[in-house]
């Protein structure tokens, strides 16, 4: 298999021949956990889908840094912070499939509090531990022309999120 290559990029160069020597001595994608195997969980032919309606995934912007987005929920006439790069893809916004409506996922981590990671603004230590996430309500729209990559989690459901999920300590208040 080859791929149309852009001159002189070495790095693109170098992957195209990976990709060509790992064709030869493999049949398939071999990723447990990828955005094509999310998708085949979620609704593949052969199995009639795993019963999970979400695939969960995390944007990386042209920094190479995953994008974490901010989003304010007003409960019971308190507003709170919700910061998170777990999201879930709603509709696209436009012909062109440029802009997407995305809602912001809080990842279900009881073992500690939310504030504390919203500031670290590391991944891992985020979702460490996580056994689900919540469905938060909150939307964004974004301008995809702004990504440059994309990480899939494995299939979920989200559950919807509490009034205690903002009171007790476990998203920050804004």
């Amino acid at each position: 298999m080859s791929y149309p290559s852009k001159k002189g990029n070495c790095v693109r160069d170098i992957l195209e021949k990976i990709l060509d020597a790992q064709a030869e001595v493999a049949m398939a994608d071999e990723c447990d956990v990828s955005c094509e195997q999310s998708i085949r969980d979620l609704v593949g032919p052969a199995t009639g889908g795993n019963g999970d309606t979400t695939i969960p995934f995390i944007l990386y912007c042209e920094d190479c840094k995953p994008f974490f987005a901010s989003g304010i929920k007003k409960i019971n006439g308190t507003f709170y912070c919700v910061e998170t790069p777990i999201f879930k893809a709603i509709k696209f916004t436009d012909d062109k499939r440029n802009c997407i409506k995305l809602e912001l996922l809080k990842p279900d981590n009881n073992h500690s509090s939310w504030s504390k990671h919203c500031s670290k603004k590391d991944v891992c230590d985020l979702v460490n531990g996580v056994t689900e996430f919540k469905s938060t309500g909150i939307c964004m729209t974004f301008d995809l022309d702004c990504i440059c990559g994309i990480t899939c989690l494995d299939t979920t459901t989200p559950v919807p999120v509490t009034e205690a999920d903002f009171t007790h300590g476990h998203v920050h208040e804004g």
